[in-house]
């Protein structure tokens, strides 16, 4: 079998997969929620509809109860805006948790002294 074939072939199920799965919830989060932006506001209607997305609020694609309490519906750019933050705190840990201490080098504390050096 060809690779790219192979390849071609698993991306479509996993496509069809992720819309199958979506659908489900998606519909279910338009009827239990208004058609409103949970984070800017912006309100959806007719062809916009497309652009309000279900969000994962636990970031769990699996994890749909019925009484939509792990979802919440955002426009594309305030889904994309809160997966940046989660991969940010997954990449580099909560501000919160930080006990790092300041840096407390200063590089230029002998810079007049290296100066006078080369004179």
């Amino acid at each position: 079998m060809n690779k790219k074939t192979t390849f071609d072939q698993v991306r479509a199920e996993q496509l069809k997969y992720n819309a199958k799965r979506a659908s489900g919830y998606r519909e279910q989060a338009l009827k239990l929620f208004p058609h409103i932006c949970g984070r800017c506001a912006r309100e959806f209607a007719g062809k916009n509809l497309s652009e309000l997305t279900v969000h994962h609020v636990d970031h769990n694609h699996d994890n749909n109860p019925p009484d939509g309490s792990n979802w919440e519906l955002l426009c594309l750019y305030c889904h994309d805006e809160e997966h940046s933050k989660f991969e940010n705190l997954v990449r580099y840990g909560s501000r919160k948790e930080s006990n790092q201490a300041p840096a407390t080098h200063n590089p230029f504390a002998d810079l007049k002294e290296k100066m006078d050096q080369k004179k």
